[in-house]
């Protein structure tokens, strides 16, 4: 089975975002046909509201890079499930969140359909997410707009603050192997 590299991102802003954040991670290493092949460290972020009313709680914020024979359409729909699970209100998806998950990339697919738009049409404009995502993939280049993840964090316009939580609190996220294994030659 073919797999791709997908990035997703990660964020918290009600309870225990810490908490929130780990179970997400370790729900996303169990799904089948998948391994988390790496986890940025955690971002305390400001609240971005262009249009969304995220509440005035900072949000904790990461990226997991996922290696994955599931297809997007699935993917997403699994992730949506693992935030149902974490308990994030559907009715109310702009407002305060206990988990929020974002398929990011998907390999190098441009995908753009009602409910489904990858690259997320967003990220090159949120720090919070550009940070931790230049931790996994700096030289990563972004499909249609040509740029690499670096190269659009520092050229982003986002205000928000975005910094490093001190100190990183262990994790447990497990992997195992997920696709077929590569030949090394």
């Amino acid at each position: 089975m073919d797999c791709e590299t997908a990035y997703i991102g990660f964020g918290s802003n009600v309870g225990d975002r810490i908490d929130f954040c780990d179970r997400a991670v370790t729900l996303l290493s169990l799904l089948p046909h998948s391994q988390v092949t790496g986890v940025s460290l955690l971002y305390e972020t400001e609240p971005v509201k262009d249009g969304a009313n995220p509440g005035a709680g900072w949000f904790l914020n990461g990226v997991v890079q996922l290696e994955t024979a599931i297809t997007p359409e699935s993917l997403l729909s699994m992730l949506r499930e693992i935030e149902r699970s974490l308990g994030r209100d559907d009715d109310n998806r702009s407002g305060p969140r206990t988990i929020d998950l974002d398929l990011l990339f998907y390999g190098q697919r441009v995908i753009d359909q009602p409910g489904l738009k990858v690259p997320h049409p967003r990220l090159h404009m949120r720090r919070f997410v550009l940070m931790p995502l230049s931790e996994l993939a700096p030289l990563l280049v972004h499909p249609t707009r040509l740029r690499s993840v670096n190269q659009m964090l520092s050229e982003t316009t986002d205000p928000s603050e975005v910094r490093l939580l001190f100190p990183q609190p262990s994790t447990r996220y497990g992997s195992r192997q997920a696709c077929s294994p590569r030949m090394d030659s």
